[in-house]
């Protein structure tokens, strides 16, 4: 059984009448330490928190009983709502990410957290594409948790789709700034999955973010915002799979 420390966290209220938690999104911390991370989210002041904080070493923290809203998606857009906060559960894993040495999730924080996530999907009934990460759900503005989680190793236990497909190619299809059928069909998939489009029309920044987010979460290998063959293969599989 996991063991789970209590440390609660003032930076929650209620979620919204009739709110069902149906997603869980998946952080990293991006600090120095676990330490510094804990102390943040646990700070008042800085009106930040998640319903845990998961240790490199398999420490597990709840600072937020899971029916109660925590502060941790901020501004978000997933399969046409907006604000995450009222309908997910936030999970942060301690990794110093992108801005002070991003480095692969340890082995014993992934078990702990595949145990975590076991219970949550129990409890709230999550269905198997219900698991996204921060840059999923905010692509403009957030990367983790970034191209070196181990997504293909949630979905082989039931925590996320997969794709199959052979995602090796790397000969560029359509680039920002283009706008034809191909862009027009790529945008669609991608809200399909999820991501927020305005403009299907044009590949403009907004479908450059969300290829980005999309690649680091289904073809990590080639994290460009460029659409090629490998990520066209990828992503129509998944809107397959998500649509």
């Amino acid at each position: 059984m996991l063991d789970i420390a209590s440390y609660p966290s003032p930076n929650w209220n209620e979620r919204p009448a009739g709110a069902v938690i149906d997603t869980v999104v998946l952080h990293y911390t991006g600090m120095r330490s676990g330490r510094d991370a804990l102390t943040r989210l646990c700070d008042a002041t800085a009106e930040v928190s998640a319903h845990y904080l998961l240790e490199e070493d398999g420490r597990v923290f709840r600072l937020v009983d899971e029916r109660k809203r925590a502060w941790h998606a901020g501004v978000s857009h997933w399969r046409g709502r907006d604000n995450l906060n009222h309908t997910s559960i936030g999970i942060e894993l301690v990794n110093p990410g992108h801005e002070f040495g991003y480095r692969p999730f340890p082995k014993a924080q992934i078990t702990s957290l595949l145990s975590l996530l076991e219970g949550i999907a129990q409890r709230h009934h999550i269905q198997q594409n219900g698991f996204v990460g921060h840059s999923d759900i905010a692509p403009s503005r957030k990367q983790d948790p970034g191209e070196l989680f181990p997504w293909a190793q949630l979905a082989e236990k039931g925590f996320g789709i997969w794709s199959g497909r052979d995602g090796t190619s790397t000969s560029v299809i359509v680039r920002r700034g283009q706008k034809n059928d191909n862009v027009v069909k790529f945008n669609e998939q991608l809200s399909m999955i999820g991501y927020h489009i305005d403009d299907i029309q044009h590949f403009d920044i907004a479908t450059e973010y969300a290829v980005r987010a999309f690649q680091a979460h289904w073809r990590p290998t080639a994290v460009t915002g460029l659409i090629d063959i490998g990520t066209a293969r990828i992503l129509e599989d998944i809107a397959n799979q998500r649509g």
